[in-house]
This record gives structure tokens, C-alpha cells and sequence, in this order.
């Protein structure tokens, strides 16, 4: 017998828009108490009047103690239920990319709340970010399975969403061997990404339309990529014809990659790293007088909460003024936040400041989002995540 979660009255208005979460304030707990249900279980969510509303999985102890995983309240998320939403995810991706490297499911874009799942053609990155979805491993790999056959599957279980919901942060492999870094395409570019021990999932597939946009723009240019990260952006402006391209990155492991993916593509000529933070980088060039055409700035996420706007929000100020005085008299900036709390008009008004800060002209000639086998949500803002501006930065 399923038990219940019934919520408070009117307080099924998001529900009905088409949102997936559901907040602890709007649990009626006197008629069905949160902390009587299991970490995990899945449960039938009723409205206050006692209509059922859909299939949830809960978690008592999280902000957001409930996640729906299907409008019909006689469904289960289950070993079938994942199939086939597999293959929905899978029919997209599949009309969107010739090659079979992108994300597979994007969470809650891919009516999956708490499960991420990349793609390097046969070895697939799994991340399982709450209880509920880690109570269903097994049936996550077997329906991944049935829907690809992979060779590999990775449970790349190190985020720290999961700490929020109490459960333990690990690397293991859930079928197959893998002892290294995995080859993948991106933009006619070849990588070798990084999955057990790199960010993430090792790679960042949401900047793919964004980097294919500013390839078009760099032959014969002198490119800066700051967070480098493996070279996803740097690696592939040099294969697009960038004259020279410098790597800036705090880690030399990743500095170690983004050699090694240039050599990869036969561009160690072309591509130099240089391991420093980001803000000492840009002082030490500025004051040895260098000048770039372009520079990148994929920054991690400087707002991780919403407590940290006004922070955030002067450190994106700060890196955006800092870049823009390394670049000539008619260059290009490509400006990215990955950070949900950040508004795409923020990130408007970051580059604004910026431009009259060291009194220039600029000019937004690209808006760029997350690729699309990152799909929104359109019920919940918090899945358009990514955000990038391509700007023409110039002198009269």
C-alpha cells in the first residue's frame, strides 16, 4: 500500500502549473505527517481535498522533501517507467546529434528530478543526486541497459546536492572496467574527457552551440580561455584556425589534459597553458602588456545560493572589468555564468558595467544558452541554468 503525502489547500497551484517540486511548507503534516514517511519511498500526492495528483518520491529531512516523477497516480518509478523514459530522452538526442556524445537525461528537463546521465558513446556517466533516485540504482542500470547496452557505467556520485540530502559522495563503476579517460567529440573536435576523476561528469556538454557560435570567429586570432578547465573552449578555437591560444587554469591536472587534447588534435603549437587563478592571471598579463582578440570567460558558479548574489554578482563584475582591458581595440568577449541564481539580465548588466567601467563601446551579438540536450523545463526556471553573451568590445 503507497502512502500518502497530502498538501495544504491552494497549495497545489505550482503542481498544476506543470511544476515537479514540492516544499515542505505546503504539506498538510497534521493530516499526513512528513516525518512518518521513509527517506526515499515514493508516495501518491493528494491535494487537500484528497485528489490524487501524481506519484512523488519523498525526503523529510530536504527543503524540497517531495519530487513528482509522474502525473498518474497509478504509475511507479520503476524499472519500466525508466525504459521508457529513457527512450524518450534517447528519440531527442538522437534527432539532435549525428554522434552519440551528449547528456542523455537532463533531470528534470527529461522528467527525471535527481538523475543525471552523460553520454561518451558506450560509457555512460551517472549521476544519482537525491535518495530517491539512489534507492533505485539498480534499476537505473538496468533500464540504461535494456534502452543502450552500454559497455561502461559510471556512478560518478561526488556531487554536493547530495550532501544536502545526507547521502555519502563516491566514484564507482557499475558495469564494466574503465581506467582512464574516455574519447568523446565535440564540434568535429576530438577530447579525451576525464570521467572518473574530472568535474562533474568530466565534461561540460551545456556550452556545445555556444563554442560552436565563437569557433566561427577566431581564424587568424590570439584567443585567452580563462578556467580552461580540459580546453573544451581553447582546444576548439585552435582547431578552428585561432593563431594562438592561452589555457589559464588553477589546476595542472586539467593543464595536463588541455596539452594533451591539443596534441590529441595535432595543436600543441598552437595552444599554451598557463596554471594560475583567474584574477592573477589577468593582472600579470595586463602588466606584462599583453593583448588577446578574444577572450573566454567560462567562470564555475560564483552564486551557489541565493545568499550569495550580492557576492557573486561583484566577482562576475570584477572578472568581466578585469578581461575586457586585455583586449585590443576591437575584440570579442564571450561572457558565461553557469550559476541559476544569476539573471540572464544580471549578466547584461555585469557586461554594461564593465564596458563604461573602462570606458569602451559594447555591442551584444550573441545570446547563448544551454545546448539542447540540456532541455528547460518550462514550469521550472531553476533548469535554465546557463547563460552566455558573445560582445563586441570597442574603442571610437
Amino acid at each position: 500500500m503507497t502512502q500518502t503525502l497530502r498538501l495544504k489547500k491552494n497549495a497545489d497551484r505550482r503542481l498544476k502549473a506543470g511544476h515537479l517540486w514540492l516544499y515542505s511548507n505546503e504539506v498538510d503534516i497534521e493530516a499526513t505527517p512528513l516525518k512518518g514517511l521513509e527517506p526515499g519511498a515514493q508516495v501518491v500526492v493528494e491535494a487537500a481535498n484528497g485528489k490524487a495528483m501524481g506519484v512523488a518520491y519523498v525526503n523529510p529531512n530536504s527543503l524540497i522533501c517531495a519530487r513528482v516523477v509522474s502525473r498518474d497516480p497509478n504509475m511507479r518509478l520503476d524499472r519500466s517507467l525508466l525504459v521508457h523514459r529513457f527512450n524518450q530522452a534517447l528519440s531527442l538526442r538522437q534527432r539532435l546529434y549525428a554522434k552519440p556524445f551528449y547528456r542523455l537525461v537532463h533531470g528534470e528537463g527529461d522528467l527525471l528530478p535527481g538523475l543525471v546521465v552523460d553520454r561518451f558513446d558506450d560509457v555512460l556517466v551517472v549521476q544519482l543526486n537525491t535518495l530517491g533516485m539512489e534507492r533505485l540504482a539498480e534499476e537505473v542500470v538496468a533500464a540504461l541497459d535494456k534502452v543502450v547496452s552500454p559497455r561502461v557505467i559510471v556512478f560518478k556520485n561526488d556531487s554536493s546536492g547530495r550532501r544536502q540530502e545526507q547521502l555519502e559522495r563516491q566514484v564507482t563503476l557499475a558495469k564494466g572496467e574503465l581506467d582512464g579517460p574516455v574519447l568523446m567529440e565535440e564540434n568535429g573536435v576530438r577530447f579525451h574527457a576525464p570521467v572518473l576523476d574530472g568535474q562533474k561528469t568530466g565534461w561540460f556538454y551545456d556550452h556545445r552551440a555556444n563554442r560552436a557560435w565563437l569557433n566561427g570567429l577566431v581564424a587568424g586570432k590570439r584567443v585567452l580561455d580563462l578556467f580552461s578547465y580540459i580546453g573544451g573552449w581553447g582546444v576548439q578555437a585552435a582547431a578552428h584556425g585561432a593563431r594562438e591560444v592561452l589555457c589559464v587554469d588553477a589546476s595542472a591536472q586539467a593543464l595536463e589534459r588541455v596539452a594533451e587534447n591539443a596534441a590529441l588534435n595535432g595543436l600543441h603549437e598552437q595552444v599554451a597553458v598557463g596554471e594560475a587563478d583567474a584574477f592573477e592571471a589577468l593582472s600579470s598579463l595586463k602588466a606584462d602588456g599583453e593583448q588577446f582578440d578574444v577572450v573566454i570567460l567560462d567562470p564555475p558558479a560564483f552564486i551557489k545560493k541565493r545568499k550569495d548574489i550580492p557576492n557573486g554578482e561583484r566577482a562576475y563584475a570584477r572578472l568581466n572589468r578585469e578581461a575586457m582591458r586585455l583586449l585590443g581595440r576591437d575584440g570579442l568577449l564571450l561572457s558565461a555564468s553557469c550559476s541559476m541564481h544569476l539573471a540572464p539580465e544580471r549578466l547584461v548588466d555585469v557586461v554594461r558595467g564593465a564596458v563604461r567601467h573602462q570606458d569602451r563601446h559594447g555591442q551584444i551579438v550573441y545570446q547563448g544558452h544551454q545546448a539542447a540536450d540540456h532541455p528547460v523545463h518550462p514550469a521550472i526556471p531553476e533548469t535554465a541554468y546557463l547563460k552566455a553573451l558573445g560582445v563586441r568590445v570597442f574603442r571610437d
